[in-house]
């Protein structure tokens, strides 16, 4: 059972375009970050970035990155990384600038990890406590970040639905920092797989902190092809869980029927059950509900057909195998190609007339990068059809010799 600083306590606030680097500041003293997180030793921050484009929700805001960075230096923090990861779907070097994270850590000259880049290593993971599913999901080895190794980690999630965990937040937050490329290997024991990282986190961080964004607020297919609310909060705390467990609650959900949470909480990795959880700020119970309801893709849908429905016995062949760009490509052609031209880029153009779309403008050379179908996206499209035709040909071939 984990024990540290801020167990069990939440900090919430309500916040507004015009106070909310200052509101950053008080949230986090609010939630005693100090206490966690040494002044001797780098502390990380882990942008989340679930887009290269920009979309309301979906991806660190800005502001929040700003407003952490301001308070640390103020604090006397003075060695700060950003670290980001990439994905199989997401060009995180068009990111950090489509979502003006670039812009925040040059002007405040914080340099960035880039734990994709071949020059950064990654060792085994010697496991102090049993894991629950990795060493199964990686026989060979569970590898992490020797970068990551030693230092504070802030993480900075937004408010915010998925299609795999209802709801992702600080916990998830860890998924692409802590894993390599082949961790889509785990969504099929994603929340399980989540409960493992923050035992490894635990035993790797000296102090974890998360600040959680719900400035703009994302529900329905997340983590990117939401329907956003202006939702004006912010979440502080160092327990993980707990602060998950809240975001959870503000978006309607019971956070103990929702897995990675109960579990984390049945371990003591935190607080979830919320009748323990102290709540410091803002009373919550002031909300009116939100109502937020987890939805899926086309491509989610796809995919836990193989990860839970009948084509689970061909999991190692469509995702761990040659195949599986296949899949890679369902998820691209579903947001880039179909849904951010034809659904997202008019949200994106309602969300820039609010005072968060304002704001998010105001930052960098006051651009917003709206792509459209391009020739490239075409382009791209037509070679992943031909992907998917050429492995549905080869899966099709497989299946014959088996049953021949």
């Amino acid at each position: 059972m984990a024990d540290f600083p801020g167990k069990g306590k939440v900090a919430v606030l309500k916040t507004s375009p015009e106070t909310v680097l200052d509101d950053i500041e008080k949230l986090m003293k609010l939630a005693e970050f100090e206490s966690v997180l040494r002044k001797d030793i780098t502390t990380g921050l882990k942008i989340n970035i679930s887009w290269q484009t920009w979309y309301p929700a979906c991806s660190s805001t800005p502001w929040q990155l700003e407003g952490v960075i301001r308070t640390l230096k103020n604090a006397g923090y003075t060695d700060l990384v950003g670290v980001h990861n990439d994905t199989v779907v997401v060009n995180t070097a068009d990111a950090e600038v489509n979502n003006k994270h670039r812009f925040v850590t040059d002007k405040y000259g914080v340099p960035c990890l880039y734990l994709y880049n071949q020059d950064f290593e990654w060792i085994e993971y010697h496991p102090r406590k049993p894991l629950l599913v990795l060493d199964k999901v990686y026989p060979q080895g569970v590898f992490i970040p020797k970068a990551l190794v030693g230092m504070n980690i802030i993480h900075l999630p937004t408010v915010k639905t998925h299609v795999f965990t209802t709801i992702t937040g600080a916990m998830k937050n860890a998924f692409g920092g802590l894993l390599h490329r082949n961790r889509h290997w785990t969504h099929a024991v994603i929340h399980d797989t989540l409960v493992d990282l923050l035992t490894i986190q635990q035993d790797i961080h000296p102090g974890i902190f998360a600040v959680m964004d719900g400035t703009f607020a994302g529900d329905g297919p997340g983590p990117r092809a939401m329907r956003w609310h202006e939702k004006d909060i912010l979440l502080a705390s160092s327990d993980q869980v707990a602060i998950d467990a809240v975001s959870a609650r503000l978006q309607g959900f019971d956070p103990m029927q929702i897995r990675f949470i109960r579990k984390a909480h049945e371990l003591g990795l935190g607080v979830g059950d919320p009748r323990q959880i102290e709540i410091i700020g803002y009373d919550i119970e002031q909300e009116r509900p939100w109502n937020f309801v987890q939805e899926d893709t086309f491509a989610s849908k796809g995919q836990k057909l193989i990860y839970h429905g009948p084509l689970k016995p061909f999991e190692k062949i469509l995702l761990q195998s040659p195949l599986v760009p296949w899949s890679y490509f369902a998820s691209n052609f579903y947001h880039n190609v179909y849904w951010y031209p034809f659904v997202g880029r008019k949200r994106v153009e309602a969300a820039l007339q609010t005072r968060w779309g304002r704001l998010f403008q105001s930052y960098g050379d006051g651009g917003v990068v709206m792509p459209g179908m391009e020739p490239k996206t075409v382009v791209q499209a037509a070679v992943g059809l031909t992907v998917i035709a050429a492995a549905m040909l080869g899966l099709g071939l497989l299946l014959r010799r088996r049953g021949g």
